[in-house]
């Protein structure tokens, strides 16, 4: 384990955002290079933002647009990107406690979170101050991409701004005017290994 996780942004990092251009078919960049560059192979265009890795972890930011992506596709480790922990109950989850209703039913949970090395998850609530607010850890047996959290655009013509906090499905029509940020997965046939404080509710997990 890495004292800085792999998914996380450093501060110069937050740069500013490369500007998009709304057409009749979806978002594009200016440069069709670089639109062809960031957009995957579901058609999603990805964020592309100014800044160098440099300084420390933007631990209250949201994970990085490229890296965070990566270890969802690959179910690698959030903090070191080895291969995530499996077990007969499935891979190992990490994820802060949001909310303060007593509920401790976390199936179908969605999450923008990777899953974590088992090194990771026993270090990274030492380091991480979301997770040392509370956290619980997870068997997962299934977790399949769902879609994309992002900035979705209205259409030329469709009266409304851009919603920067949009979660954008993979089979809705809106896919292709959202500059996706973030991967994200349902949890499901999970299994609660343990909690770090009572009376959570599982929400939209995104840091």
């Amino acid at each position: 384990m890495v004292t800085m996780p792999y998914v996380l942004p450093r501060t110069g990092e937050l740069g500013k955002r490369e500007p998009v251009i709304v057409t009749p078919a979806g978002v594009r960049y200016a440069d069709p290079a670089l639109t062809e560059t960031w957009r995957d192979l579901d058609g999603v265009l990805w964020e592309v933002r100014e800044g160098a890795p440099t300084g420390p972890p933007a631990y209250t930011a949201e994970l990085h647009p490229v890296r965070q992506p990566e270890a969802m596709d690959g179910l690698l480790c959030a903090g070191c990107r080895e291969p995530a922990d499996r077990g007969p109950d499935g891979m190992l989850w990490l994820l802060p406690l949001l909310g303060a209703a007593p509920d401790t039913r976390w199936e179908g949970v969605r999450t923008a979170i990777p899953p974590m090395c088992a090194t990771c998850a026993e270090l990274a609530p030492t380091v991480c101050p979301v997770l040392g607010d509370g956290h619980v850890e997870l068997r997962v047996r299934e977790a399949g991409p769902i879609g994309v959290r992002g900035t979705r655009h209205p259409r030329p013509g469709e009266p409304g701004d851009p919603d920067p906090d949009a979660l954008v499905l993979y089979d809705s029509p809106d896919l292709p005017f959202v500059v996706a940020r973030q991967a994200i997965r349902e949890l499901r046939r999970t299994t609660v290994v343990r909690i770090s404080k009572p009376s959570v509710t599982p929400q939209e997990h995104r840091c």
